[in-house]
Protein backbone atom coordinates (compact mmCIF):
# COMPACT_ATOMS: atom_id res chain seq x y z
CA UNK A 1 0.00 0.00 0.00
CA UNK A 2 1.23 3.44 -1.08
CA UNK A 3 1.52 6.05 2.07
CA UNK A 4 -1.30 8.25 0.55
CA UNK A 5 -3.79 4.89 0.43
CA UNK A 6 -2.21 4.48 4.22
CA UNK A 7 -3.08 7.93 4.81
CA UNK A 8 -6.67 7.59 3.47
CA UNK A 9 -7.37 4.13 4.74
CA UNK A 10 -7.00 5.44 8.49
CA UNK A 11 -9.11 8.92 7.54
CA UNK A 12 -11.54 6.03 7.08
CA UNK A 13 -11.31 4.19 9.94
CA UNK A 14 -11.11 7.98 12.07
CA UNK A 15 -14.71 8.60 10.64
CA UNK A 16 -15.99 5.12 11.21
CA UNK A 17 -15.06 4.70 14.96
CA UNK A 18 -15.32 8.72 16.00
CA UNK A 19 -18.09 9.50 13.40
CA UNK A 20 -18.93 14.03 13.24
CA UNK A 21 -22.19 15.47 13.02
CA UNK A 22 -24.08 12.11 14.50
CA UNK A 23 -27.38 13.14 15.72
CA UNK A 24 -30.23 14.75 14.46
CA UNK A 25 -31.29 18.30 14.49
CA UNK A 26 -34.46 19.23 16.87
CA UNK A 27 -35.66 21.55 14.26
CA UNK A 28 -34.26 20.52 10.79
CA UNK A 29 -36.04 21.92 7.44
CA UNK A 30 -35.33 18.42 5.41
CA UNK A 31 -35.41 15.03 6.39
CA UNK A 32 -34.92 11.81 4.39
CA UNK A 33 -33.66 8.34 5.00
CA UNK A 34 -31.58 6.15 2.58
CA UNK A 35 -31.32 2.63 2.24
CA UNK A 36 -28.26 0.63 0.63
CA UNK A 37 -30.08 -2.72 0.35
CA UNK A 38 -26.58 -4.54 -1.46
CA UNK A 39 -25.02 -4.05 1.88
CA UNK A 40 -27.86 -3.31 4.11
CA UNK A 41 -26.39 0.20 5.02
CA UNK A 42 -29.48 2.70 6.37
CA UNK A 43 -28.94 6.63 7.47
CA UNK A 44 -31.61 8.77 8.47
CA UNK A 45 -30.09 12.54 7.55
CA UNK A 46 -31.70 15.79 9.25
CA UNK A 47 -30.61 19.06 7.72
CA UNK A 48 -31.12 22.77 8.28
CA UNK A 49 -30.88 25.11 5.74
CA UNK A 50 -31.43 29.09 6.08
CA UNK A 51 -31.00 31.69 3.27
CA UNK A 52 -29.55 29.00 1.26
CA UNK A 53 -26.72 27.74 3.22
CA UNK A 54 -26.79 24.25 4.73
CA UNK A 55 -26.32 25.59 8.80
CA UNK A 56 -26.43 22.08 10.12
CA UNK A 57 -26.66 18.50 8.90
CA UNK A 58 -26.53 15.48 10.87
CA UNK A 59 -27.40 11.36 10.46
CA UNK A 60 -28.08 8.41 12.04
CA UNK A 61 -27.82 4.68 11.15
CA UNK A 62 -25.80 2.01 10.70
CA UNK A 63 -23.74 0.77 8.06
CA UNK A 64 -20.04 -0.51 6.94
CA UNK A 65 -16.98 1.70 7.30
CA UNK A 66 -17.15 3.20 4.07
CA UNK A 67 -20.63 4.45 4.16
CA UNK A 68 -20.71 5.90 8.13
CA UNK A 69 -16.84 7.63 7.06
CA UNK A 70 -18.61 8.86 4.24
CA UNK A 71 -21.62 10.63 6.21
CA UNK A 72 -19.49 11.95 8.50
CA UNK A 73 -16.66 13.90 5.98
CA UNK A 74 -20.30 14.52 4.02
CA UNK A 75 -21.84 16.73 7.06
CA UNK A 76 -18.48 18.07 7.33
CA UNK A 77 -18.03 19.24 3.99
CA UNK A 78 -21.62 20.82 3.46
CA UNK A 79 -21.87 22.68 6.56
CA UNK A 80 -21.84 26.40 5.42
CA UNK A 81 -22.40 25.95 1.71
CA UNK A 82 -24.51 27.38 -0.46
CA UNK A 83 -27.13 24.67 -2.03
CA UNK A 84 -25.58 25.33 -5.65
CA UNK A 85 -22.46 24.75 -4.10
CA UNK A 86 -23.38 21.54 -2.11
CA UNK A 87 -24.59 20.63 -5.75
CA UNK A 88 -21.94 20.75 -7.79
CA UNK A 89 -19.79 19.18 -4.78
CA UNK A 90 -22.40 16.17 -5.21
CA UNK A 91 -21.39 15.86 -8.70
CA UNK A 92 -17.97 16.08 -8.30
CA UNK A 93 -18.05 13.48 -5.38
CA UNK A 94 -20.04 11.28 -7.81
CA UNK A 95 -17.78 11.74 -10.83
CA UNK A 96 -14.46 10.75 -8.24
CA UNK A 97 -16.11 7.33 -7.14
CA UNK A 98 -17.60 6.31 -10.28
CA UNK A 99 -15.37 8.09 -13.33
CA UNK A 100 -11.97 8.06 -14.63
CA UNK A 101 -11.15 11.30 -13.45
CA UNK A 102 -7.83 13.61 -14.05
CA UNK A 103 -6.27 13.31 -9.86
CA UNK A 104 -5.42 16.93 -9.88
CA UNK A 105 -9.17 17.80 -9.51
CA UNK A 106 -9.23 15.73 -6.10
CA UNK A 107 -7.16 18.73 -4.46
CA UNK A 108 -10.46 20.89 -4.62
CA UNK A 109 -12.23 17.55 -2.71
CA UNK A 110 -10.24 18.25 0.74
CA UNK A 111 -11.19 14.93 2.94
CA UNK A 112 -13.78 14.07 0.09
CA UNK A 113 -10.50 12.89 -1.71
CA UNK A 114 -9.59 9.58 0.68
CA UNK A 115 -13.22 8.15 -1.36
CA UNK A 116 -11.09 8.53 -4.73
CA UNK A 117 -9.93 4.87 -4.49
CA UNK A 118 -13.93 3.78 -3.95
CA UNK A 119 -13.77 3.68 -7.68
CA UNK A 120 -12.23 0.28 -7.94
CA UNK A 121 -14.43 -1.36 -6.10
CA UNK A 122 -17.95 -0.75 -7.88
CA UNK A 123 -19.63 -2.63 -4.59
CA UNK A 124 -18.46 -0.26 -2.49
CA UNK A 125 -19.04 2.96 -4.64
CA UNK A 126 -22.93 3.11 -3.34
CA UNK A 127 -21.84 2.86 0.41
CA UNK A 128 -19.98 6.21 -0.25
CA UNK A 129 -22.87 7.84 -2.19
CA UNK A 130 -25.52 6.75 0.03
CA UNK A 131 -25.53 9.13 2.41
CA UNK A 132 -25.06 12.33 -0.44
CA UNK A 133 -28.32 10.72 -2.13
CA UNK A 134 -29.91 10.99 1.15
CA UNK A 135 -29.09 14.44 1.54
CA UNK A 136 -30.14 15.39 -1.88
CA UNK A 137 -34.02 14.03 -0.71
CA UNK A 138 -33.68 15.88 2.34
CA UNK A 139 -32.91 18.71 0.00
CA UNK A 140 -35.66 18.08 -2.25
CA UNK A 141 -38.37 17.77 0.85
CA UNK A 142 -37.53 13.86 1.79
CA UNK A 143 -40.86 11.97 0.07
CA UNK A 144 -38.94 9.10 -0.92
CA UNK A 145 -36.36 6.57 1.07
CA UNK A 146 -33.11 7.56 -1.18
CA UNK A 147 -31.65 4.17 -2.38
CA UNK A 148 -28.38 3.37 -4.11
CA UNK A 149 -30.18 1.08 -6.95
Amino acid sequence: MTDLSDLYQEVILDHNKKPRNKGEIENPTGVAEGHNPLCGDQIKLTVLVKDGLVEEVRFTGCGCAISTASASIMTEAVKGKKLEEVESLFHKFHDMVTEETDKSSFDEMDSLSVFSGVREYPARVKCATLAWHTLREALEGGKKVASTE
